[in-house]
C-alpha cells in the first residue's frame, strides 16, 4: 500500500488525480490523507469525488472515504474494464480534470472505450477543452493510442452544464516521445468566444492581441457561442509549429477588463516564444504521466511549476523510472525520463507530424 501526503508539494487535487491514474495503470493500491489540506475548502469537492468514482468504476476498485469533504481516501484497484461510460460532475467542476484520472489506463486497455463527461469544459482552474484537443491529444497520438474528443456543448465557469465525448483506441504500450525543438512556426491564431455576453468583449480582446503580436486580421476570430448554459468568455491563442501545437488561454471574469484578459494571455505566449522551447508549462505537466508510462523520453520546457514537480514526486512512487531536470540555459529546462540502467539514444529534435 502506497501512502501519500495530500498536503505535500502543490497540495491540490492533482496529487489525487495522478495517484488514481497511476494506481489504475500499475494495479498498486494507495492511501492518501490530508487531501487538499491547504485549500480554502479542504477535502474532496464534487469534481474530485467524480474523479474517484470514475476511476473506481473503470478499475473495479474498492474505495474508502468516497464522500464530499473527505480528507482521506483508500483506493484498491482491480482489473481495468474498457467500455462505454458517462460521468457527470454536476457542477462547473472541470471535466478535463476528471478525464486525467481515467484516460491513462484506457489508453493501454485491451479494447476501445468511449467516455462522455458532463460539467465544466472551459474552467480557468483547469486545462480547457481547446487545450486538450489541440495541444495534448495530438502528442498522445504520437505515442500510439488514438484519442479523439468532440465538444457537444460548452460549459463555462461558473455555470457549467457542458459535455464532451472521448473515444479511445488503445495501444498495447506507449512509444517514448522526444520533444527537444518545436520547429518552424506554421500558423498562429487567436479565437475569442463569448456566451451570453456582448460580442464586443471578444473584439476588444482581439484588438489587444493584434496590437501586441502583430498578427493579421485573418488570424483573428470572434465567435458568439449560442448553446452554452451560462455566460462565459475565453480567449485562445494557438501556435502551431512543425512538431507541436501550444495553446494559451485567458478567461473573462467579473471585474476584469477584456484588455487585461488579453494582455495576460499574450504575456504567456511571448514567454513561450522567447524561450524557444516546444513545451509550455501546462503541457509539461500533462505529458509527464504518459511519458513515464512509456519508460523513456524527454522534452524541453519552461521553468517547471509546482504542479510539475509534485507530479514527478507522485510518479516516482508508482513507477520505476528516473526523472531528471537540467537547465540548458536560464529560460529552458530539460525533463528526461529513463528506466534504471537505460541508455538513451542520441537525441532527436522533435517528431515530424507527417511521420509521427
Amino acid at each position: 500500500m502506497i501512502t501519500i501526503d495530500g498536503s505535500s508539494g502543490e497540495g491540490g487535487g492533482q496529487i489525487l488525480r495522478s495517484a488514481l491514474a497511476l494506481s489504475l495503470v500499475t494495479g498498486k493500491p494507495f492511501a492518501i490523507h490530508a487531501i487538499r489540506a491547504g485549500r480554502r475548502k479542504p477535502g474532496l469537492m464534487r469534481q474530485h469525488l467524480t474523479a474517484v468514482s470514475a476511476a473506481a468504476r473503470i478499475g473495479n476498485a474498492g474505495v474508502e472515504g468516497r464522500r464530499i469533504g473527505s480528507d482521506t481516501v483508500v483506493f484498491r484497484p482491480g482489473d481495468v474494464k474498457p467500455g462505454t461510460y458517462r460521468f457527470s460532475v454536476g457542477s462547473a467542476g472541470s471535466c478535463t480534470l476528471v478525464l486525467q484520472a481515467v484516460l491513462p489506463a484506457l489508453m493501454t486497455a485491451d479494447a476501445p472505450s468511449e467516455v462522455v463527461l458532463e460539467g465544466g469544459t472551459h474552467n480557468p482552474y483547469a486545462p480547457p477543452f481547446d487545450f486538450l484537443v489541440r495541444a495534448y491529444l495530438p502528442l498522445v497520438g504520437q505515442m500510439g493510442p488514438r484519442v479523439t474528443a468532440v465538444l457537444e456543448k460548452p460549459g463555462f465557469y461558473p455555470a457549467g452544464g457542458g459535455r464532451f465525448r472521448v473515444t479511445v483506441q488503445p495501444a498495447a504500450r506507449l512509444t517514448p516521445l522526444e520533444l527537444t525543438a518545436r520547429g518552424d512556426v506554421i500558423r498562429q491564431t487567436a479565437r475569442a468566444a463569448v456566451s451570453n455576453l456582448p460580442e464586443k468583449i471578444a473584439r476588444r480582446e482581439l484588438t489587444v492581441v493584434a496590437r501586441q503580436t502583430g498578427w493579421k486580421t485573418e488570424a483573428l476570430t470572434a465567435e458568439v457561442v449560442d448553446n452554452a448554459h451560462g455566460p462565459g468568455n475565453i480567449l485562445t491563442l494557438a501556435v502551431e509549429s512543425r512538431h507541436v501545437t501550444e495553446v494559451f488561454t485567458g478567461f473573462g471574469e467579473r471585474g476584469v477588463s477584456a484588455e487585461k484578459v488579453a494582455a495576460g494571455a499574450v504575456r504567456r505566449l511571448r514567454e513561450y516564444l522567447a524561450a524557444e522551447v516546444p513545451v509550455g508549462r501546462y503541457l509539461a505537466d500533462q505529458l509527464l504521466l504518459p511519458m513515464a508510462m512509456s519508460g523513456a523520453g524527454r522534452f524541453l520546457t519552461l521553468a517547471p511549476s509546482r504542479h510539475t514537480t509534485t507530479n514527478i514526486d507522485i510518479i516516482r512512487r508508482f513507477l520505476d523510472v528516473e526523472i531528471t531536470l537540467s537547465q540548458p540555459r536560464h529560460d529552458q529546462w530539460m525533463v528526461e525520463i529513463q528506466t534504471p540502467n537505460h541508455r538513451r539514444k542520441e537525441p532527436c529534435h522533435g517528431v515530424d507530424k507527417k511521420n509521427g
